[in-house]
C-alpha cells in the first residue's frame, strides 16, 4: 500500500511537511506511529515516540505463587506477545539503545542470572560467571558494556561488564548495598541507590567510579533510579510511610517533585524524548478473594498530568521503553 499525508499550516497557510510511504498492508499500523512522530516534531520540535516498544514482565497466578514472563508490545498495547514461557521468573528487562536485543534477569536453573536475549532469535545467554546473584541489568548508552550489580558477602557491588571480552569492571566495593545503576545518556556519569549512608538513597559517581555523591535528602528511602535520556531528570521510587511514590529531580538533587503517589508505585522508564514516564502500580483486586493485588503499567507526562493505565493482557510490572527505531 502507498500512505500520503500532508501537515498543513492554517495560519500562513503552507504546507509544512507532504511524505508519502509505501509498505505492506500489515505494516499499517507503524505507518500511523511514524506518521504521527513526524506530525509531532514539526509541531512540538523534538522527536515523538510513537513508533517504539515497551519490553515489561507480564505476571498470572496468585501472589505467593506468581508466574513472571519475558513481554514486549508496542507502546499504544498492541502487538504484544511474550518472549519467555513462565518456566523460570524473569524480572527487570532492558533495550539495547541500538540493536534489537534486551538484557534481564532470570532464575533460570534457579541460578538468578543477568541474561542477554536476541529478539529476532529467540537466543539467551547468561552475562559473566560470579560467584554471586547478578540483577539490575542496564546497557551503556553506546551498548558496548552492560551495568549490573553483583552480591558480595551481605552487600552487592555494581559491576561493568564488557559484551565482546564479557571481561567484568568493579565500580564499586563499599561494603553496603549498591544496585539499580543507570548511566547518564553521555555516559560519563551513573546514578545508583545505595544503603551506605545507613539507608537507601540515590548517588550518582562518575563512569569509573569515582567521585561518589549523594543527591537524595528527602523523606522517605530512594530506589530504582534512572536518566532521562535528555540529561535533564533522573526519575525515581520513594518508598515512604504508607504510600510510594514516582518523582523526578535534577542530576545535582535540586529541584525533586513527586509526579504520583499510590500504595505501590514503582520502577519509572523514560519515553526517548524525555517527555513522558512509565511505571507501575499495583493495587488490591476488586474481583480477588483473600486480599489478591493486580498490577499495571501506568504512563504520566514529566509535568505530573495526563495520568493514564496502558492496558496489557495481563497483569504487568517493571516497564522498560525501547529507543527510536532506526
Amino acid at each position: 500500500m502507498r500512505v500520503e499525508f500532508r501537515l498543513w499550516d492554517v495560519l500562513p497557510q503552507a504546507q509544512i511537511q507532504g511524505t508519502a510511504y509505501t509498505a505492506t498492508v500489515r505494516n499499517w499500523r507503524r505507518i500511523a506511529h511514524i506518521i504521527s512522530d513526524v506530525i509531532y516534531e514539526r509541531l512540538l520540535g523534538e522527536k515523538g515516540y510513537f513508533d517504539t516498544r515497551i519490553v515489561y514482565i507480564g505476571g498470572t497466578g496468585p501472589r505467593d505463587k506468581r508466574i513472571r514472563r519475558l513481554a514486549i508490545m508496542d507502546q499504544d498495547s498492541e502487538n504484544n506477545r511474550f518472549l519467555t514461557d513462565g518456566s523460570w521468573m524473569a524480572l527487570t528487562p532492558r533495550f539495547h539503545p541500538t540493536r534489537d536485543e534486551i538484557v534481564f534477569m532470570s532464575y533460570a536453573n534457579n541460578r538468578p542470572r543477568v541474561y542477554l536475549f536476541d529478539l529476532t532469535s529467540g537466543r539467551q545467554q547468561a552475562l559473566g560467571e560470579f560467584d554471586g546473584m547478578t540483577f539490575a541489568p542496564r546497557f551503556a548508552p553506546d551498548g558496548a558494556s552492560v551495568l549490573m550489580a553483583v552480591t558480595n558477602g551481605g552487600g552487592s557491588d555494581i559491576v561493568s561488564v564488557d559484551l565482546s571480552s564479557k571481561r567484568p569492571r568493579r565500580l564499586t566495593e563499599s561494603g553496603a548495598i549498591d544496585v539499580s545503576p543507570c548511566y547518564s545518556p553521555d555516559g560519563t556519569q551513573i546514578v545508583f541507590n545505595s544503603d551506605r549512608g545507613g539507608d537507601q538513597q540515590l548517588y550518582v559517581m562518575n563512569a569509573n567510579g569515582s567521585g561518589v555523591k549523594r543527591i537524595s535528602f528527602g523523606q522517605g528511602r530512594y530506589a530504582t533510579p534512572v536518566w532521562s535520556p535528555r540529561g535533564d531528570l533522573i526519575a525515581y521510587t520513594r518508598l515512604g510511610g504508607a504510600s510510594w511514590g514516582i518523582g523526578v529531580m535534577h542530576p545535582d538533587g535540586s529541584g525533586e517533585r513527586i509526579l504520583s503517589e499510590s500504595y505501590q508505585v514503582e520502577g519509572p522508564t523514560f519515553a526517548p524524548n524525555g517527555r513522558v514516564l512509565m511505571f507501575w502500580r499495583e493495587t488490591r483486586a476488586r474481583d480477588s478473594r483473600g486480599g489478591g493485588f493486580s498490577s499495571r503499567l501506568v504512563s504520566i507526562d514529566i509535568a505530573g498530568f495526563n495520568e493514564r493505565v496502558v492496558p496489557t493482557p495481563t497483569d504487568a510490572s517493571e516497564p522498560a521503553w525501547s529507543p527510536l527505531a532506526a
